[in-house]
């Protein structure tokens, strides 16, 4: 069980580390496809076993699972929700633009800088949505069609940037943004936030796969895992409704706090 595997692709995992990996992604992809945040789970279990030696591997091959992952998320909400493609494919595009445009700039941002400002951003975001109780309950249009679309273009290509700079809290940004400026409900919000996260998850793979650092063997295991945790998550937003997703949305926001807060404190 614990004997590096030798298959290609695998980066010498041990059978209980693709194990572990597995359930970690099925986990992810359920939380994942609820609201975002998925990667709190994911990306710290692939960094814990470390397939191929460097932190880069994991980073990489997560890309597979969540593209997988966030893409059978669409398809589900796409049966059992009415999903605006016409302001939903615009934002995609941007933020396509914008995580490839992140991932190229990845290097030349100090990492704490960052995470301190996202730390920031997290708690606002965080305060806001639970003092405000009614926010995302039910649609609240705030512009006229060519305003929201433009608002939801430029906004998906600002947090695609920052998905391919850096990434955590995407999920909970694309949310917020949906809910808090353009006022989505919470469900619509995370189905369209899932069609975003699609496009940046995708930009950020086409820019690490010319690298080597992609284990496809490992990456595919886990897309299959993740997919399945995708699908339940998708059809249990779907059934819980708006509240329930506003709930898991807190939950997560919280979590990312902790996360970064915890990065800050130990350096």
């Amino acid at each position: 069980m614990t004997t590096a595997l030798d298959w290609p692709g695998f980066g010498q995992v041990s059978l209980a580390g693709l194990l572990f990996l597995c359930l970690a992604a099925v986990l992810a992809g359920a939380v994942d496809a609820v609201v975002g945040g998925g990667g709190l789970i994911q990306v710290p279990a692939l960094l814990l076993v470390g397939p191929g030696g460097q932190p880069l591997y994991a980073l990489a091959t997560n890309k597979i699972a969540s593209v997988v992952g966030t893409a059978s998320a669409v398809t589900t909400y796409a049966r059992q929700t009415t999903m605006d493609w016409r302001s939903a494919i615009p934002m995609a595009v941007s933020a396509f633009c914008g995580a490839v445009g992140g991932a190229a700039f990845a290097g030349a941002l100090e990492p704490g800088v960052l995470n301190g400002v996202v730390l920031v951003a997290l708690i606002g975001v965080g305060l806001y949505t639970w003092r405000k109780p009614d926010l995302g309950v039910a649609e609240t249009p705030r512009y006229g069609r060519g305003v929201q679309i433009g608002l939801m273009a430029l906004g998906g290509a600002v947090v695609g940037f920052y998905d391919g700079l850096a990434g955590p809290g995407t999920g909970a940004f694309l949310v917020f943004l949906l809910v808090g400026v353009v006022g989505f409900a919470f469900l619509r919000a995370s189905a369209t936030a899932k069609v975003v996260n699609v496009a940046t998850n995708l930009g950020a793979l086409l820019y690490f796969i010319p690298t080597g650092k992609v284990l496809w063997g490992l990456g595919l295991v886990l897309a299959v895992c993740n997919l399945s945790g995708a699908v339940f998550g998708a059809r249990l937003a779907v059934r819980r409704g708006s509240a329930f997703v506003r709930r898991v949305f807190l939950t997560v926001v919280v979590a990312l706090v902790v996360s970064l807060g915890w990065k800050a404190a130990v350096g």
